[in-house]
């Protein structure tokens, strides 16, 4: 049936029919039910992720401040053994010869370094060595025909490093050529 441009469609017969109306309005609820429900779970997963990586974000936070706050117990027990040494030494000290103080000395200065290697501290102690500014600091310097130019005469206060940083460097003494007299 061909419908006229001046004819209302509904008088043509060609308009939709009630159930057909009614069919095409039920899917688009349906459509709309489970797009809802898709958005819900999406929101739910969304809220879900942000608690998480808030949670994670804070568990972190409370990791690095426990390592701030307990990551020297390690050095600090092992330090406990020098204190202790340290302090029977001094008790031991009077009355007592110079040779056998020296001795309980030694002992001690090896407990500072068992301690000092499980802590990760190396020390620097960089004599007849290249001078090295990232680790060594200049006092002064010496005139010497002895070492080459540039080489660490003498060890003033070593240096030492945590797992490779800088804690100290070594303050030296450096090598200089001397000043040809005239």
């Amino acid at each position: 049936m061909t419908v006229y441009p001046d004819q209302d469609p509904a008088d043509a017969g060609v308009a939709p029919a009630a159930d057909e109306l009614a069919a095409e309005l039920e899917a688009l609820r349906a459509a709309l039910a489970e797009a809802e429900a898709r958005a819900d779970e999406n929101r739910s997963a969304m809220l879900r992720a942000v608690a998480e990586a808030d949670n994670t974000r804070k568990r972190a936070q409370r990791d690095v401040e426990a390592a701030g706050r307990y990551g020297a117990e390690r050095l600090a027990a092992d330090l406990l053994d020098v204190a202790d040494s340290l302090d029977l030494g001094i008790a031991a000290g009077a009355g007592t010869d110079a040779a056998r103080l020296l001795e309980g000395m030694e002992a001690t200065r090896r407990l500072l370094a068992r301690a000092f290697e499980r802590a990760g501290i190396t020390v620097i102690d960089p004599q007849g060595e290249p001078f090295n500014p990232q680790l060594h600091e200049a006092m002064t310097t010496q005139e010497t025909a002895e070492a080459a130019a540039g080489t660490v005469l003498a060890v003033v206060q070593k240096g030492y490093a945590l797992n490779g940083r800088l804690l100290r460097p070594a303050r030296v003494v450096v090598a200089r050529e001397p000043v040809a007299s005239a």
